[in-house]
């Protein structure tokens, strides 16, 4: 641990008064470092205005936040994947808040994620399975969001076989013959509980009606069971990928 503003008070205080200077400013500094939280080089650049500290634990949501953000906007189904990521890891309430200061840090596109990505290497699996999961939430994933992970992998040195087995593991349930495809669209339909012909405003409609009814958010507060809780998250990714098979279908946003 470093403490910026200490070693500069005291080199200051050095070449002003010598010695005592030297501890005066030390002292006086310790008391800033404290005061503000300045425990590295990096924390002080983020208090003077410079590019945010990135710390490692959190570098997981700041890659969510760049990709939901990837296509221009974030969709309520990138927020409500990141919830769950947050579930999935047991994340305190202050656990909860940093994770969410870091995937609105990843939104902004500032953080610089080659250094961090390079030095979690041993948590490759873990991240880039959850940013697979993140890409696939809407049924799809662009080329924008398949060329950043692509990219992190490599700065990760996974395998692009490794990468396209992740894909392949959350890609929504697809099979050659038309007849799957017919299939996957009409229980989509059935999970809204919407006509084909529907027009996109209800299936809006259904969609958030649903999704409002089945928010694992709403059962957390009320002391629910962590399998209710699982059981909630499952509900609402499942209409989350109905909705993006719907969406994609009838060619609307």
């Amino acid at each position: 641990m470093i403490w910026p503003a200490t070693l500069l008070g005291a080199v200051v205080g050095l070449a002003v008064a010598s010695i005592p200077g030297a501890m005066l400013g030390a002292l006086l500094g310790q008391v800033l470092d404290r005061r503000l939280r300045l425990q590295s080089w990096a924390a002080l650049r983020e208090r003077l205005g410079g590019r945010a500290e990135l710390r490692d634990e959190w570098l997981l949501f700041v890659l969510l936040g760049r990709l939901a953000k990837s296509g221009g906007r974030v969709l309520p189904a990138h927020i409500q994947q990141a919830r769950a990521e947050m579930q999935r890891l047991n994340l305190d309430i202050e656990g909860q808040r940093q994770a969410i200061e870091a995937f609105a840090l990843g939104k902004t596109g500032r953080a610089s994620l080659r250094a961090p990505l390079r030095r979690q290497q041993a948590r490759s699996d873990v991240l880039l399975r959850a940013c697979w999961r993140m890409a696939w939430v809407d049924g799809q994933v662009d080329q924008a969001e398949r060329e950043l992970i692509m990219l992190w992998g490599k700065w990760l040195q996974v395998p692009s076989a490794t990468q396209a087995q992740f894909s392949e593991a959350y890609a929504p349930p697809r099979g050659p013959l038309a007849s799957t495809a017919s299939s996957a669209y009409q229980r989509a339909l059935n999970l809204l509980n919407i006509s084909a012909d529907a027009e996109p405003a209800q299936i809006k409609q259904a969609y958030r009606r649903l999704l409002s009814r089945h928010h694992p958010d709403k059962l957390a507060g009320s002391g629910a069971t962590p399998e209710r809780l699982r059981e909630a998250t499952e509900r609402t990714r499942e209409l989350h990928q109905a909705y993006g098979l719907i969406r994609q279908r009838h060619g609307f946003r």
